[in-house]
């Protein structure tokens, strides 16, 4: 078994952002390795939020974006189950990259099912359309190997609660 050292757990934490005591874990059940124990953290972040999607959301926040030159703007609600996780900075910087996220890449629906049968039988290519169109399966632009779902479930075992991205508007000039 390798040595997991304190170098190599600040550096898993500086990756991850997880706690001191997560990341030793994950590197002990990875035998030292970084990317192994990263991957050990999402299957645990993942396992998090499965338990805490039943729980209720009563707080949350509303973020405004408005894109440089005024010709974009995005209001996002994002719920929470306390005020004290929607007032903390990692909850209130997560809804500002949602909201970036929206006015960047222009999601016409929340989730798949959002998307009208209609529409989704007039598609050739259900796959692309599901991920170009919405946003939950949207790759996420501050880092493309995450979905915007993905994103979500990080945050929830970050903060320890259950989140959820509930609507979003989208307006711009011109459409």
């Amino acid at each position: 078994m390798a040595q997991v050292t304190s170098d190599k757990i600040k550096e898993l934490r500086e990756l991850t952002s997880a706690g001191v005591i997560e990341c030793k874990k994950a590197l002990e059940e990875a035998e030292g390795d970084i990317k192994k124990a990263i991957e050990v953290l999402k299957k645990r972040g993942v396992a998090i939020a499965e338990k805490k999607a039943s729980r209720a959301t009563g707080q949350g926040r509303i973020e405004a974006y408005i894109h440089m030159g005024g010709k974009i703007g995005v209001l996002v609600e994002i719920d929470c189950e306390t005020d004290f996780v929607a007032n903390n900075d990692l909850f209130k910087q997560a809804c500002k990259d949602i909201a970036m996220h929206i006015a960047a890449m222009a999601p016409e629906y929340l989730s798949e099912e959002d998307v009208p049968k209609e529409v989704l039988d007039q598609v050739e290519d259900k796959d692309e359309f599901l991920k170009e169109k919405v946003l939950l399966n949207q790759p996420f632009i501050k880092d493309e190997s995450k979905t915007i779902k993905d994103y979500i479930t990080d945050l929830i075992s970050k903060t320890g609660e259950n989140a959820v991205l509930k609507r979003f508007v989208r307006f711009e000039v011109g459409l």
